[in-house]
């Protein structure tokens, strides 16, 4: 199975992604809410705030959409269908999930709990709902699995995790979710990504017709004519 085989060669990037997002579960569980999200925001700088004012936007599914429109136009179907299917899987899970708990913002929450919590990046759209999971880090995890997933070159490994982690903390930066929602947002995103490989390269799912009347007829000639 082409899955197996291609999980088992980045297990650099799987062992490493799963490593962090352990310490940041064991972290998230060592802390309270309020706490844990201070020790993440404890420095802002404001060359800070505007480099994440902008790099969070890397997270949007619009980028995901742009990257399989240019995998498309290089004739990369295959691989523009995988990036496709995964954010389509990741966004749909991600919704349902918000609806579901309806967790609070942290400036929300923060009003809630009558915490003062005052650093708040100019620019920025705050939400009161629908803070569990984040949207932006499934986006960014689901499009970074894939692209390690589809091309051969495992340099491609650390910039690709490296920028999936960029997003997700951004989104802690800018107070727009906690830890937690980052957690379950990445998990998802990389859940996601190796679901879609799978049906596209094991399952076949989305061969086309004439491959797949190819495919037949090869399979009748080799019935045919045993070795």
């Amino acid at each position: 199975m082409r899955t197996i085989k291609r999980l088992t060669e980045l297990n650099y990037y799987f062992f490493t992604a799963m490593s962090i997002l352990l310490l940041a579960l064991i972290f998230n569980f060592s802390f309270s809410k309020t706490d844990g999200f201070l020790i993440f925001n404890w420095f802002h700088p404001t060359w800070l705030d505007i480099f994440f004012k902008y790099v969070t936007n890397l997270g949007d599914g619009l980028i995901s959409i742009l990257a399989a429109a240019i995998l498309l136009a290089f004739r990369k179907k295959k691989k523009a269908i995988t990036v496709a299917l995964a954010y389509i899987y990741s966004g749909l899970l991600i919704q349902i999930a918000k609806r579901i708990f309806n967790m609070p913002r942290p400036k929300y929450f923060f009003e809630q709990t009558l915490f003062q919590y005052t650093h708040f990046v100019d620019g920025v759209k705050m939400h009161d709902q629908n803070s569990f999971p984040s949207g932006h880090t499934a986006s960014a995890f689901a499009l970074a699995t894939v692209l390690v997933l589809v091309f051969r070159k495992k340099k491609i490994s650390p910039y690709c995790l490296f920028f999936a982690f960029l997003i997700g903390y951004s989104r802690i930066y800018l107070a727009q979710h906690f830890l937690i929602d980052v957690f379950f947002g990445a998990i998802t995103g990389i859940i996601c990504a190796v679901v879609s490989y799978h049906q596209v390269y094991d399952l076949q799912l989305f061969r086309s017709a004439k491959l797949n009347r190819r495919y037949k007829q090869l399979k009748i000639t080799n019935q045919a004519n045993p070795i």
